[in-house]
């Protein structure tokens, strides 16, 4: 008896900028894994969603992009608790009936980040996988979408200090808008910006997040969560100033990574 293939895909809207297809098809031939594909899914309306897992026989599990992070937890009907501490889902794990949200993105930033601070002597590792803060550093998260609920989860578990910055600053939760960003930048010690906005994604790879770059300097890192490009123009002005950048390459392998042992839990 023939075996059943096993569906696997992206939801968001556009789709062009992804590398999610590519990726698990080359992890799939790689590691031998058969009868399974993973397809791209541009919903441009997540109401969209429950017919195409509906008409989708074999669909097993989808990730979520943007603009669906947070809009895509009324269709579901169970969160786990990681997902419902953050508020957005980029994972979901599809069997039969039940469709349950999960947050990998938490996965994939967490253990990047913990690598590259290490690494920058800024953390250090106890015993039990504790943080321990070695230098002073503040973070800055670019944005106030799904993935920055992510982003924030993972800092504030570790207990490190960050502010919010957005185009449109909500003032009665302490949100900055970028044109305060000089004045904050008096402070000793590492300043973390984390880009989570898909501002100078491709093809809009002249865009960037209105930070006050000529300020940088060796003590500013940033974590562009961006991929395609791999070196943003955001990456490219800090690093002139001399900024330590990375981008998202590493996040999204460790999330992915992190939803294909989701789905086969």
């Amino acid at each position: 008896m023939r075996k059943k293939t096993r569906y696997f895909g992206l939801i968001g809207y556009p789709l062009g900028h992804s590398f999610s297809k590519k990726y698990f098809t080359e992890k799939f031939e790689k590691e031998g894994i058969n009868h399974t594909q993973y397809e791209l899914f541009p919903l441009s309306h997540i109401e969209a969603l429950p017919e195409l897992i509906r008409n989708t026989p074999g669909l097993a599990g989808l990730n979520v992009t943007i603009p669906h992070k947070q809009a895509v937890i009324p269709f579901l009907t169970a969160l786990d608790d990681t997902a419902r501490a953050i508020g957005a889902v980029n994972v979901i794990s599809i069997r039969g009936n039940e469709w349950k949200g999960y947050n990998s993105d938490a996965i994939g930033f967490e253990t990047t980040l913990r690598d590259w601070l290490v690494q920058r002597q800024i953390i250090s590792i106890t015993p039990n996988g504790k943080w321990t803060l070695e230098k002073p550093v503040q973070a800055y998260v670019l944005g106030t979408g799904g993935a920055s609920k992510a982003v924030s989860y993972v800092l504030i578990q570790h207990h490190i200090s960050f502010s919010m910055v957005s185009r449109h600053p909500d003032n009665k939760i302490g949100h900055l808008g970028y044109e305060n960003l000089e004045k904050e930048m008096v402070a000793d010690g590492y300043r973390l910006w984390i880009n989570t906005t898909p501002s100078g994604t491709y093809p809009d790879v002249e865009q960037m997040p209105a930070l006050p770059v000529h300020l940088f300097n060796s003590k500013d890192l940033v974590y562009d969560l961006i991929y395609n490009p791999t070196e943003t123009r955001l990456m490219q002005q800090a690093q002139q100033q001399g900024a330590t950048v990375m981008n998202g390459l590493p996040m999204l392998h460790g999330q992915a990574e992190a939803a294909w042992e989701i789905w086969n839990l």
